[in-house]
Order: C-alpha cells, then structure tokens, then sequence
C-alpha cells in the first residue's frame, strides 16, 4: 500500500470520563478532499436524513452508499438485482501493546462482472475504536473512512436492509462501524484493502480480552487468517479463545505470538481472545452467564510464564515407565515404529528422572523390577533392551497393566506410564470390566496411564476408561499414521509437571466448603498440569453473591493453596460460549458414562436399557441437553433431520435408545469404536465452540449438521425454511405466537432494539421466518418479502 493512500485519524482525548473520538469524514470520490471532523458532521447527519427507504424508521442515505457494500464480516451487499463483489479472502494482524490493540485488516475482492464497479465498505468495530489507516490499490483520489457510533451504524444497516431485503447486517446493530470512501473495482479484478483501526481493550482483574467481530452464520465460508502478537508489560500466564483453535508462541516472559490453526480459518463465529497478567503462582478468571438465580462459568487459569521461580520450590520429576506390546500383530512397521518412539522417549528423559521399560505378548518382561535413574549405563541398557524386542505370541494386557502400576515410584516423582496396544487382550484376564477396575483398584500410587490404541482393533472404550481414572488422556493411531509421532507428540507435552494432584473446590466466606455453591462442574477430577497448560473448568452455579475457590495442589515439589475469588456482577448474555461449552462437555461426560456401561454384554441391549432407570436418565439428559443448546452428536444428529417430530417424546427416545445401544454401548472396537473414541474425548476436553456441529462418522469421515444455528446465546432448527428457538422446537406445532412480526414494521425496530439491549440481535440476522422465545413471550419474526 502506498503511504500517501493512508488515511489520519486524531488520537482520542479523554477528559475524565468522557472520550472524544475525532473521525475523517468519508465522502465519495471527487467529491470533497478528506477533512478532520470532531463529533458529527452537519452535512454528514443531513445525508442520514435523507433517501430514507420504505418509512422513517429506515436510513438508506443513497448518495452517501456505492452500488455496492461490502462487509467482509459477513458479505457484500448489492444496492441494485445481483452482487457482482466477492470478498475472497481477509488476512487480520493484531498487535496488543499494554492493552492497547491495533488491528490490521487485510480484505481480498474480487469483481466478478465485466464493468467496473463502484464499492464501500462497512466494518463492524468494537466501541471505542478509532481509525489509524485506510488504503486501497489502484488509481484515485485519496481514500477517506470515517466511524459511526453505533446508533448511526444501526440506522445505516437498517437502510441497506431495507433495501436489499437482506437481514444479515442486523447481527451487528449495537457496534460502531467504519465506513469507508467509494473505491473502484476493475471488471473481472481484483482489488486488496488494508484498514487499520485502535481499541482500549476491557480488563477485568488479572484478564485483557480482544474481541473482532464476525457473522455467526453457517453460510459464511470466506477463509480468514489471524493472528495476535501481545506485549505485555509483565509476564503473560496464559492465552485463550473460546471460539478458535489456537497455535501459540512465547519469545519472552511478556511476550506471545498466536495464530487460528488451517483448520479454524473457516470457522464462522467473532474472534475471541482472552490472556491472563501473571500473578503469583497460578492466575486465574472468571467468565460467568446468568440464567435466572445463578448461571455457568468458565473458570480459566494460567501457569506462570517461567518454567523455574525464585521462591525455594523444586521443579516436579517424572518417572517415566513406557509399556510396548510386542504381540504378532505389531509385527512390521508397527514394531519398528514403537521401538523409535520408545528410543525417542528415552533420548528426552532429563538428569535426575526415573524410567522402566516393560514389554509384553503372552508373558511380561520389565527392564528392571522397579524404576531406575538415567544414568549413562541405565540408558544404554534399555537402548539394548529395547532394539531387541521382536513382535510374536497374544496379547496379555491385564498382566502389562498389573505390572507397570505395581513398583513403588522413584520418591517425590510423578508417576507416568505411556502404555502402547495395538489389539483386545487375548491371553490371561480379558474381561474388559477386570481391566478396567484393576487400574482403579490396583494403582495404590496414582500412576498416570497415557493409552495409545494403535490400528482400528482396540478396544476403544477401555483404553479411553483407563487414562480417565487416572488423570491421563487416551490417544489413537489409525492405520497408516506414524505411532513415533503420535508418542513424540504426547511425550513433549508432558515436559516440567507444575501442579501435580490439582483439587479445586468452592468455598464461603470463611474458607469452608460452600456446599451446592457450584455444580456439574467439568472436568469433575482436574489433570496435572504441565508446563505451557491451561486450566478451563466450566459449570453451573447459584446465587449471585461472590464466587470463590481453593485450588491445592502440589506446586513444584511443595503443597500451596491458592484462592481466588470473583464478583458475578459482569455476568453477561455476551458470554453466550460458556453455557454451549459447558454443555458440550456434559454431552461428553454422558456420552461417556453410556458408552462405559457396554463393558458387560448383558447390559449392551435395548431390553437391559429400557428396564435400567439410571440409564434411560442418563440417553434423556443427553436429548435434552442436545435439544436445547443445539449440540448434535452422532447418536442425536437424527433431531436436526428434517420431518423429525421433536413434539413426541417418546418417538425421539426410542430412536436416540437405539443408537446409544447399538453404537455406544455395542461398538467396542474397529473404526466405528475409534471414531466415537475421538468425538467423545474431544467433547469433554471441548475448549472452543464448534458452530458447523462437526464430528467423525463412523468410517471416520468429518461431517457437519447445517439445519441447527447457534446465534449468541441461543440455538434454532430449521423447520421447513422457518428458523425454531430450541425452547419452543418441541411444541412447535402447537405454538400459536403472541406476537407476529412484520419485517419492516414499527415493531420490528422495538423488536431489534431490545435485542440489542440482551447482546442478541444475531438472531434476527437469520434468513427466513424466525419463532422466537423472548421475555417469556412467543414472537414470530415474519421474513423479508421479496424485493
């Protein structure tokens, strides 16, 4: 971008609690040269009143809006019969300086039509945002952007909606917007524009948070990449976004670079970004959701920057015992694969660490009774050890098991077993309920068993059982995947253990357990925490009184409590992810418990089900679950299916039975097992919102549910073309509204205002009829008519 296209802004003056926010002017090309403006601009606010389309309420201002308008967050918008501008790609660098944010957005378009169009673009902006630059390509007169405070840029919106009869502008009525100059595109060219805008970014204690808004639609597919460079003024605990996966780098203590991974640039939904101030040992917050005399939280907590601290504590060793099977079917690539990973492990092991090596087929050979330091020559041995094992015999897994949670551990270590299978136990003790308890019952030192299923013939679920109970995490190789790579992967992320047996608990006033303060809280049982972790723990609580928790644990080498506590008065329907999080993780915790109860046959059949009332309570949680926060799993994907009859309970029961039977319970091995292995661990680690509803089916190919929406705080099916608020989707056919809604009416406006108000106008962004639960009233919202 040349830099004689960039446009100035003032810097904001704030006089005590007042804040100036100086503009430029946008007028369109040839018109009038870019001027500096404090507060609105009388010609400016003559131009919203005039041209107003339909009736008063709607602003279209025509001679200040190009034939057409784009909105990268969303989509272009054609003032005439068809939208020849595409916006093909927007590239967004944030660079967060001591709260300060400045955000760079690079946006792609493309002019599909033979003649050259005019174009000015709209973007939505957090309040308080003040333009820093505004450049384009090409030959014209100096591009101009102004900001319009939000109340104008609802009128604006309202105007094109108007208009264009195309509600999905709506969904940022309530944000300032920056409008820029009319541009040029090419026929059949391209063109690239660079915006650049700065926000004060909230703090709430030891939390900064970034916001960049987008559409929450499903329909939006325009690839983004973001990334955030933060500097700090002290060190940074943690980084975390509830609605993008998140590649993380730290350079330095105060210093982290971050970026959405390949696979979320699609992944509709506003760009949030949480990092935590470091305070002594573990920093924490609190994101809380109200709902009626309580809500949902989203406690999140950081460790500290610096792997060491200067406060007398002892970093926590590891003992390291690796299980290998080396049964006939791991002969081949398999075994060679798992002696490489075994090499690497050992390779990685730091001076003062403990580690054993056990081997198995039909019988069980340790490299040593119990663990032993890595010294030189304890090394070199199990390097022997393990270049000499061979694949041949069956597969004792019960012994293996037994053998490796048996040996008392190094003293002050942390126990940690990486436990390598590629089959179902054949040999000795291979009922799957036995295995499954003995490593609760018979783990008298609270080892941690990292599972690795490799290949599809595991059995999934007790893979998965074992590493739960023991705070460990299961980890599956499918065929053809690199088993060096998956342990390599899981071995570096176990690096420098920071808080071992983590034990969180609510608390009153007086330090005493606060009994029924909080519950449904997951995880229930927190992991250990490794360097570079984070800890988010979502759940339900009462009250709106201050929150408070003891989290004990044991904190490089010593015992520490650390307490924190949280005023609910910032509990806020804008933090609509929480409750869908917490929610999607309880649908992982059920899941989970029916899968469990397939471990015995007798159990595993639609007969056993029908007559056992804890677990038809547990399939009903889920559908109820499902049902209302709109969280499609494999087993209740059926309920977004078109011509399902949701009003009949028992019909939906039965079907939703049916599949948890023959899935859930029944499927204990083969790629059907391993793909709800993969869904139902991933719902209950769930740190992120999965919008598209997206999972494995069972030939391990990922789909997507599109008839369910999830919009801010709230989820609707489409029915027929008419959008459904999940509190009404089981007595839709019986519902007669209290209210009907015309687009474009008097009551339409009143209608968004008060959505604005509850941070939930995205709903009225939908395309089609919208039947709406709102204040305890039903109101169907009647689609645009066609223009």
């Amino acid at each position: 971008m040349h830099p004689a296209r960039i446009a100035s802004a003032l810097m904001c003056t704030t006089l005590a609690s007042t804040v100036l926010i100086c503009t430029v002017l946008a007028w369109p090309l040839g018109r009038c040269p870019a001027q500096h403006v404090v507060g609105p601009h009388p010609q400016a606010t003559d131009a919203l009143q005039a041209g107003r389309a339909n009736n008063d309420r709607y602003v279209a201002a025509p001679h200040l809006l190009a034939s057409n308008i784009v909105t990268p967050q969303v989509r272009g918008f054609a003032m005439g019969s068809n939208q020849p501008v595409r916006v093909t790609a927007v590239a967004v660098g944030v660079v967060i300086l001591d709260r300060v944010a400045t955000t760079t957005m690079d946006i792609s378009l493309l002019n599909l039509s033979p003649h050259r169009q005019e174009a000015q673009m709209l973007v939505p902006v957090p309040a308080g945002a003040v333009v820093r630059g505004f450049s384009y390509e090409g030959t014209a007169d100096e591009p101009t952007a102004s900001l319009l405070p939000a109340e104008q840029a609802r009128r604006t919106y309202q105007g094109i909606v108007a208009r264009t009869r195309d509600p999905a502008l709506l969904e940022f009525a309530g944000l300032a917007t920056i409008r820029s100059s009319v541009f040029p595109l090419e026929p059949r060219g391209t063109q690239k524009v660079r915006l650049t805008y700065e926000h004060l970014l909230p703090a709430d204690g030891s939390r900064v948070d970034y916001v960049l808004p987008r559409t929450e639609s499903l329909d939006y597919s325009v690839p983004w990449t973001i990334s955030v460079k933060i500097k700090a003024p002290g060190p940074i605990s943690t980084v975390y976004s509830p609605s993008h996966d998140l590649q993380v780098m730290r350079s330095a203590d105060n210093v982290v670079s971050s970026r959405i991974t390949e696979a979320a640039r699609t992944q509709p939904g506003p760009f949030r970004l949480s990092y935590l101030l470091q305070q002594d040992g573990v920093t924490a917050s609190l994101l809380a959701y109200p709902d009626g005399d309580g809500g949902y939280f989203l406690l999140l907590g950081g460790l500290p920057a610096a792997p060491e601290q200067n406060d007398g504590a002892t970093a926590i060793r590891r003992e390291i015992t690796l299980v290998i099977d080396r049964s006939g079917s791991m002969k081949g690539p398999k075994i060679e694969q798992a002696r490489n990973a075994a090499l690497q492990v050992l390779a990685g092991l730091e001076p003062g660490e403990a580690f054993n090596v056990i081997a198995y087929n039909d019988t069980v050979t340790p490299l040593s009774p119990g663990p032993l330091t890595t010294t030189p020559e304890n090394i070199a041995a199990a390097d022997r050890f393990v270049r000499g094992l061979h694949a041949g015999g069956g597969t004792n897994l019960y012994d293996a098991l037994g053998q490796a949670l048996r040996p008392e551990p190094a003293e002050g270590m942390l126990p940690i077993v990486l436990f390598l299978t590629d089959g179902r136990p054949t040999v000795g003790q291979t009922s799957e309920v036995a295995i499954r308890d003995l490593a609760a019952t018979a783990n008298p030192f609270d080892r941690r068993v990292f599972t690795f299923g490799v290949g599809a013939n595991v059995n999934v679920p007790l893979l998965e059982k074992i590493a739960s109970q023991t705070r460990a995490a299961p980890t599956f190789v499918l065929p053809g995947e690199d088993v060096e790579a998956k342990v390599a992967s899981v071995f570096r992320r176990l690096a420098g253990p920071v808080l071992a047996d983590p034990v969180l608990a609510a608390i009153d006033e007086k330090g005493k357990p606060a009994v029924g303060r909080v519950h449904d809280v997951v995880p229930a049982r927190l992991p250990d925490l490794f360097e570079g972790d984070q800890m988010v723990v979502l759940g339900r609580y009462s009250g709106s009184e201050p929150l408070a928790f003891d989290l004990r644990g044991n904190f490089r080498g010593r015992q520490r409590t650390f307490r924190f506590t949280f005023e609910m008065d910032k509990a806020t329907a804008r933090n609509g992810f929480v409750p869908r999080l917490w929610a999607s993780r309880r649908i992982g915790v059920l899941v989970d418990a029916i899968r469990q109860e397939g471990a015995d046959p007798r159990v595993a059949t639609s007969s056993s089900v029908a007559a056992d009332p804890r677990l038809c309570e547990l399939m009903d949680e889920v559908v109820r679950l499902s049902t209302e926060f709109g969280i499609m799993t494999e087993y209740t994907s059926f309920l977004a299916r078109e011509g399902s009859d949701l009003s009949r309970p028992d019909q939906v029961m039965k079907e939703a039975r049916g599949n948890f039977v023959s899935r859930g319970m029944q499927t204990r091995s083969g790629l059907g097992a391993v793909n709800q292995g993969k869904n139902t661990y991933a719902q209950i680690q769930q740190q992120t919102l999965n919008y598209r509803n997206e999972f494995y089916d069972q030939a391990m190919n990922r789909v997507s549910v599109s008839s369910v929406q999830q919009v801010n705080d709230r989820a609707f099916y489409d029915r027929s073309g008419r959008w459904v608020d999940s509190r009404l989707v089981q007595r839709e056919a019986s519902i007669r509204p209290d209210e009907v809604i015309e687009f474009g009416s008097d009551r339409y406006d009143d209608l968004l205002r008060r959505l604005v108000s509850q941070g939930r106008q995205g709903v009225i962004a939908l395309q089609g009829d919208i039947l709406i639960d709102l204040d305890g009233r039903t109101i169907l919202v009647k689609r645009p008519p066609a223009p």
